[in-house]
This record gives C-alpha cells, sequence and structure tokens, in this order.
C-alpha cells in the first residue's frame, strides 16, 4: 500500500471556517497548506456555519474525542413564522405561522431547553439510520424516525430580538448538540415555528473563533514558516485533564505502552490525565496508585 505522502506535524490549527465550505473541504485545505501527513477535524460544521473549525494534525488526531466531548458555544440567529425541511434556511419552507411572541414568552421558554434535555436530530442530519446517513434518506424523500438523543445544554439566553421575525440567541452544550433542532423545537413550543437563519460557533473547548486562521490566509501563508509557526501543541487539545510528570524509566515504560511512573499531583486513583517526560506529552491514560495506565500513546 502507497504510503500518504506529507510531513510528520503534530499539533492543532484553528480555522475560522467561512459560510459556503464543508468541514472536509476545510480539513483538505489545510492538510495541502501545512504538508501534513494526517489531518482530520474535532466536531463537524454545516457548510453554511462559520467559526471554529479546530483541524488535529498527526498525532493530535488522537486527542480529537476530548475537543467534541468538551462545552461549545453557538450564536446563532431564528427566523419566526415558518419551519423547514432542513431546519434551516437552506431548505423548503413547509409550515408557516402569523403568530409572534413576545421577549417575555421567548425568555420564558427558553428554561425547558436547558440543562439535560431530549433532542431529536434533524432529518436532514448526518445521523445512522439502517448504515445510511439520514440526510441521504432525506434528500431520497423519505421522512425517518429519528430517536431523541441526550444533550446537555449548560446556557441558552436571548442576546438581541433585531425585528419581530428574527431572534439572536447563544448556547453552550456538550457533545452532539443540533442547534437547528433548538430553532425548530423552539419555535413549535412558542407556537410560532422557527428555523436556523444563521450560525456561528464562538468557541469550541480550549480554542476561540477570534483566533482562527481565515481561509484567505490560510491561502496566503500556505507552506510557509509562518503558516506552522500558528499551529498550537498537541497538548492545547488536553487542556480540560490534569498533566502528570513521568519518570525517566516512567516515560519508557508508557512510549511502550505499558503502565509508568509518574509523579504524585492532585489527580485521584481512577481520574484521566496525561503524563508529559522533558515538555514533551507521551501518553493519556488512567492514574492509578502513582502510575499512569495509558490508553493513547504519542509518537513524537
Amino acid at each position: 500500500m502507497a504510503r500518504k505522502k506529507g510531513r510528520d506535524i503534530s499539533g492543532w490549527l484553528v480555522v475560522d471556517k467561512p459560510a459556503g465550505v464543508t468541514s472536509t473541504a476545510v480539513v483538505g485545505k489545510v492538510r495541502w497548506a501545512l504538508d501534513a501527513k494526517k489531518a482530520g477535524h474535532a466536531g463537524t460544521l454545516d457548510p453554511a456555519a462559520t467559526g471554529v473549525l479546530a483541524i488535529a494534525l498527526g498525532e493530535a488526531t488522537k486527542t480529537v474525542p476530548y475537543i467534541t466531548d468538551a462545552l461549545k458555544c453557538y450564536r446563532f440567529t431564528v427566523r419566526l413564522g415558518a419551519t423547514t425541511n432542513t431546519d434551516d434556511a437552506e431548505g423548503e419552507v413547509i409550515q408557516t405561522s402569523d403568530l409572534r411572541p413576545t421577549d417575555a414568552e421567548i425568555t420564558a421558554a427558553l428554561p425547558a431547553f436547558i440543562g439535560d434535555i431530549q433532542q431529536v436530530p434533524p432529518q436532514f442530519s448526518a445521523v445512522k439510520v439502517d448504515g445510511q446517513r439520514a440526510y441521504a434518506l432525506a434528500r431520497a424523500g423519505e421522512e425517518m424516525e429519528l430517536a431523541a438523543r441526550d444533550l446537555w445544554v449548560e446556557s441558552l439566553d436571548l442576546v438581541a430580538r433585531p425585528n419581530a421575525d428574527t431572534l439572536e440567541l447563544e448556547m453552550v452544550c456538550g457533545k452532539g448538540g443540533y442547534v437547528r433542532a433548538i430553532a425548530r423545537d423552539l419555535g413549535a413550543a412558542l407556537g410560532c415555528l422557527g428555523h436556523v437563519l444563521a450560525l456561528r460557533r464562538v468557541w469550541s473547548g480550549p480554542f476561540d473563533a477570534e483566533d482562527g486562521i481565515s481561509m484567505d490566509e490560510l491561502d496566503r501563508l500556505a507552506r510557509t514558516p509562518e503558516l506552522d509557526a500558528l499551529v498550537l501543541p498537541l497538548e492545547v487539545g488536553l487542556s480540560d485533564l490534569s498533566e502528570l510528570k513521568a519518570t525517566a524509566e516512567g516515560a519508557a515504560r508508557l512510549r511502550n505502552g505499558n503502565a509508568g511512573m509518574v509523579l504524585a499531583s492532585d489527580v485521584e486513583f481512577g481520574d484521566e490525565a496525561w503524563a508529559s517526560y522533558q515538555g514533551q506529552p507521551i501518553a493519556v491514560g488512567i492514574y492509578k496508585s502513582g502510575e499512569l495506565h495509558p490508553s493513547r500513546v504519542f509518537n513524537l
């Protein structure tokens, strides 16, 4: 089998994704611009959405689950008075309403969407149904009964009401949330219907859209040391976990996938943590009695 061409470069590049491009296309562009052997993203954004798309390079791809599991913040605009088959402005209007709630009614409806909630994904989503993506079946005209999923919503706030038809909301939520479903369900709860008009991911775990590189800038800096300098260290993706310092012998054992001795810190038995040696991340694993038992080992 032919080896993938490219450099062994590991770390994170934060892109401020523009509307109109797929997350997969952004990954491909970053991989080309950095001449990277391996790249992947931490959490898809719909083509119409903008904002943080964190691209993991090389060994950092092993830390992607820690970013997809982290809290994320979305700023989005909801158009009241209509539902669409895609729950956003890209789809066909399937129902309309002349009802328009007051600001007070909207604010009163929001707490029902905060905390541990159940959410049915949009028909046009990447959820798998009998081995096929829901959006593929939806495009073929099939209607599906999609199962509700658990979602943790940390906060949901009304930020602005530019006019009677439009709301601006901000939501902080956990893994697997569909902003389009929030717009759909809030519109249904208010009796006025609704869909997403615009969506921006403001931050995702430790990554902020304001720090992201634009696609134009990515083109301009492609294959230059200036772009390399924007790549963040692999361990930024582990910011929710405690760092443990490995001993020299512990580091050698961990690199071979075995439990290795680490210096005591504030972690408790059974906690997930990551180990470093001489400033270099070595492994992620579970801390038990003075040792880290690795689940992922970094080959840096």
